[in-house]
């Protein structure tokens, strides 16, 4: 047998999956790389909780496979030899080890995976890419199902993945509990009961990470408790989340899946997003395991509380990837809105008297964390109504969140938030007033602003920006079948009323400081 070529092997931040192929090969003359860079901590501020879980993460893996007696070259942030861009620090490498093979993991990021073509393009030694082993679906999988077809619904993505993984399943058919899809089921307010569990936290002192990061003056936002870090950051970690979330959270989790509330963070949310993403686990061992906890207990735990979970990494979790795929790199420009304001500075502060939009933001602050609805209809939708460029929104989201990779990020964003894609994504804009808020949340409750007013200084601001937005865009949405209703009710709008509306709406765009 030949001697292998002296090769170098890169895993990026996201590319911690314990159980690749790589590991499980002969070792002979093989090195993997990891890289902190200031290359990926400043093409958008980050909160400070985000750079601590990657680095702290990536930290974890490279440990691990040293232990198994892999070869590892790991650059810290503050290393001498850090030149802190990928083709720099890979450059100098190459050079230094006499390496004669390149190989690296297919990125999913479209920069990054522009950056590595273009590199290895430069070099004259042997280059390969492998693929993540991790989605259950490749790049080009939902381009190929939704060939020909005019809407690209999410639903029938999902359906189709379902019966090629045999999830929740009676046959190659027909699925368990005679129905695709409990989303109804899940749609109730928390008011108290059933009680939540505490979060399967964790308080790592991470205080030494933290000045290495503050040495390298690297600019970051959000709060951290330095001896509390509360994310896990290891494979033991996350499979130890995993398994509190089906023994503790999952009974419950369908049900309140939607619901916001003042005094719970997380509610019945699993808190595996940032495993995932960073490929701590793997999709499918999640699901088996949910699904196999429900299967032992199912005289507690309803269907429809699995069935929401399975959606949300079987359905939306791949389908948004694809549509990534797909439609970058000019998904990142899309603007079909034609949205110019800027998003209002309480974004960094929660400093704002809207008493959903403060706790929502304060909790993001706080945690680098909030659900999907908080940020699908809270900080979203009013992003949305107040016609804010969604380049903004897409920095803010980006930053801001522990489990943001710009896969999943922007596809949220620009599509299901902010309808910048005009389409592609959601069928109509995920836009309310005040009464949606007030029919899932306690927000309003003790909240500086009435929810039931439209006009006058104390009326909720989302009910003027809401009907606002309608008449700004009623020619965009003119012909959507799905917004006919609402834009019949502006239409019977009385004119000396919606003159009255649009004024409140038009002073809270042009001051969000005073709100």
């Amino acid at each position: 047998m030949a001697e292998r070529l002296r090769t170098l092997r890169l895993i990026l931040g996201d590319q911690l999956n314990h159980h690749h192929k790589w590991f499980k090969e002969e070792q002979d003359n093989i090195s993997y790389v990891f890289m902190e860079m200031r290359q990926e901590t400043d093409y958008v501020m980050h909160h400070i909780q985000k750079v601590v879980g990657f680095f702290s993460a990536m930290r974890n893996f490279a440990k691990h496979l040293i232990e198994r007696e892999h070869e590892v070259i790991y650059l810290k942030i503050n290393d001498k030899k850090n030149e802190q861009t990928l083709p720099e620090n890979l450059k100098q490498l190459i050079s230094e080890y006499k390496i004669e093979k390149f190989e690296y993991q297919l990125p999913d990021e479209f920069r990054l995976d522009l950056q590595l073509k273009d590199f290895c393009k430069e070099l004259s030694i042997e280059t390969e890419a492998y693929d993540t082993e991790h989605f259950l679906t490749s790049r080009e999988d939902l381009s190929n199902f939704y060939k020909g077809k005019k809407q690209m619904t999410m639903e029938y993505f999902y359906r189709d993945m379902r019966k090629k993984y045999d999830v929740l399943m009676v046959n190659t058919k027909d699925p368990e509990g005679g129905k695709w899809n409990f989303d109804k089921s899940n749609r109730k307010k928390w008011t108290g009961k059933p009680e939540i569990p505490h979060e399967r936290g964790f308080r790592k002192d991470v205080s030494k990470l933290l000045e290495e990061i503050d040495e390298a003056g690297i600019k970051t936002f959000g709060n951290i408790e330095a001896e509390k870090f509360n994310w896990s950051t290891s494979r033991e970690d996350s499979l130890s989340v995993l398994n509190y979330f089906c023994k503790n959270l999952l009974v419950h989790f369908g049900d309140f899946q939607d619901a916001l509330h003042t005094e719970e963070a997380y509610l019945f949310h699993s808190r595996l997003s940032f495993a995932l993403n960073t490929k701590m686990l793997h999709p499918k061992e999640v699901i088996d395991s949910v699904i196999s906890h429900w299967r032992e207990n199912k005289d507690e735990i309803d269907i429809s509380q699995v069935e929401g979970f399975v959606r949300q990494i079987l359905g939306w979790r791949e389908y948004m990837r694809g549509i990534y795929w797909k439609e970058m790199p000019g998904y990142k420009q899309s603007n079909k809105l034609d949205n110019q304001n800027q998003l209002p500075d309480f974004y960094w502060t929660a400093n704002t008297k809207m008493n959903c939009l403060k706790h929502s933001i304060q909790q993001s602050l706080d945690n680098a964390y909030a659900h999907h609805i908080q940020r699908l209809m809270i900080t979203g939708n009013y992003a949305l109504l107040t016609q804010t460029h969604p380049d903004e929104v897409d920095a803010w989201y980006l930053g801001i969140y522990i489990d943001a990779i710009e896969w999943v990020e922007i596809t949220n964003t620009r599509g299901m938030s902010q309808f910048a894609d005009g389409g592609i994504v959601a069928t109509k804009p995920y836009v309310s007033s005040g009464s949606y808020i007030n029919r899932m949340s306690n927000y309003c409750k003790g909240c500086h602003y009435d929810v039931k007013k439209k006009t006058g200084e104390n009326a909720c601001p989302f009910n003027s920006l809401y009907w606002n937005f309608l008449d700004d865009k009623r020619e965009f949405f003119q012909n959507n079948r799905r917004m006919s209703m609402m834009l019949n009710m502006l239409e019977k709008r009385p004119q000396d009323e919606l003159v009255k509306i649009k004024e409140r709406a038009n002073t809270i765009i042009q001051n969000p400081q005073n709100f």
